[in-house]
């Protein structure tokens, strides 16, 4: 086995476990991606997949050399970027994971300053309402709002940030006035489907013995638009304030949960430059984006319903 291209053919397969899956993250056809599997295979002398009604699973031999594999994904990109040498700006393409709420709130105003910065930059922004699954290569870094604990990754904890419970001023204006935690079980509630919730830290409503969801979606911006539309209460990130004028928080200092945001790479990954460069340029912005939202939602900038 001498062809590198048939390896990075066989990771896709690996990863995706179908081969037109593969295909399209290869920009190759199906049966082409085949054929190259079973070149690999013949080569080996090893059958490297078992095909199944759910697709392409690895067998022992093709378990074995995903890791070789990998190893050789990675000599080639820190070959390439030897070769080119540490230019002034990033170039390429850079796919970001990220829960809901972290995408579409604070990802596109942070990866457009990047991007003005490096113009040869292409990103893109994955929003999944589950963990991003960086052994499949779902995305080159994943941002999360648990510290994971198993697989090949390297965890930096990017900053701790604020939610509330909030709703809109009209909705206020014509219900039943909230003074305390009691008066909740009252109310509308919009958050997340309970059966849905991916992370622990999610379950905001839980934490607070709201079990009754009225409105309830497994989308932050879902749940975001009802609450700005005056459909009920319901807890949102404080960083997503500033975007709506119109919602208020309520029982600021009665109520008021901390979560964190943390960067995930594969543990690979470290040895690119390029690489180490866009997750140190990625965590310098959400931090400063997350401060600069921070100082808006004080009190004072976002008020909270009296």
């Amino acid at each position: 086995m001498d062809n590198w291209d048939d390896l990075r053919i066989f990771l896709a397969v690996a990863r995706d476990e179908s081969l037109s899956a593969a295909g399209r993250r290869l920009r190759m056809d199906a049966a082409t991606v085949g054929r190259r599997v079973a070149r690999l295979e013949e080569a080996l002398g090893a059958p490297l997949f078992a095909k199944s009604p759910q697709g392409y699973a690895l067998t022992e031999a093709g378990t074995r050399l995903v890791r070789f594999a990998e190893e050789a994904e990675q000599a080639t990109s820190q070959a390439g970027e030897a070769l080119r040498g540490r230019a002034e700006g990033l170039s390429g393409q850079i796919r970001i994971g990220a829960p809901d709420g972290c995408a579409n709130f604070l990802l596109p105003q942070v990866c457009a300053a990047i991007a003005d910065q490096n113009p040869d930059l292409d990103l893109q922004i994955v929003s999944l309402p589950r963990v991003v699954n960086l052994s499949r290569r779902e995305a080159d870094l994943a941002i999360a709002v648990s510290a994971p604990t198993a697989g090949r990754l390297v965890v930096q904890k990017i900053a701790d940030y604020r939610l509330h419970l909030a709703a809109s001023d009209g909705y206020l204006a014509q219900h039943a006035p909230i003074s305390g935690p009691n008066d909740l079980k009252a109310h509308r509630i919009v958050g997340y489907i309970p059966d849905m919730i991916f992370d622990k830290e999610l379950d905001y409503l839980g934490e607070l013995g709201l079990t009754r969801v009225a409105l309830a979606s497994n989308s932050v911006a879902v749940q975001f638009h009802w609450l700005r539309l005056g459909a009920g209460l319901g807890i949102v990130h404080d960083f997503t304030l500033p975007a709506a004028p119109g919602l208020r928080r309520v029982l600021p200092q009665q109520i008021s949960l901390k979560r964190s945001f943390y960067l995930v790479r594969h543990a690979d990954d470290r040895r690119l430059e390029r690489q180490s460069r866009f997750a140190d340029a990625l965590v310098s912005g959400m931090r400063t984006e997350l401060a600069r939202l921070e100082a808006l939602t004080a009190e004072g900038a976002v008020p909270a319903a009296t």
